[in-house]
């Protein structure tokens, strides 16, 4: 049984800082390509960025760039999200996705390419 559950969020204070986490468990966590996604009230579901299975490469959205850091520890199927700098727009409830067997330098940038979702963490960043 696939599961993605995420962990972290929570009441921040603009300017602050978070770490998300999501453990993974039922398929082949090393072999995946994995990324973050988030949506506000009232709007869709936008990709925050994404994480090779390898590591090797990471993309992010502009909105970001320079301010979220995506990293994965394999050996313990887990995935994180390290977002500073928060801003009251970054209010949204979080989902951690996973694209199964992609090649290892892969990242999957858009909604349609992942295969599993967890439920999601929200994180609320007041002003």
């Amino acid at each position: 049984q696939v599961q993605l559950v995420e962990s972290g969020g929570g009441l921040v204070q603009a300017g602050g800082s978070v770490t998300l986490t999501c453990v993974a468990s039922g398929f082949t966590f090393g072999s995946s390509a994995m990324g973050w996604f988030r949506q506000a009230p009232g709007k869709e579901r936008e990709f925050v960025a994404s994480i090779a299975p390898s590591a090797a490469n990471s993309h992010y959205s502009n909105g970001v760039k320079g301010r979220f850091s995506i990293s994965r520890d394999n050996a313990k199927s887990t995935l994180y999200l390290q977002m500073n700098s928060l801003k009251p727009e970054d209010t949204s409830v979080y989902y951690c996705a996973a694209a199964k067997d992609r090649p290892s330098i892969t990242t999957v940038l858009y909604e349609g390419g992942y295969d599993y979702w967890g439920q999601g963490t929200q994180v609320t960043v007041s002003s």
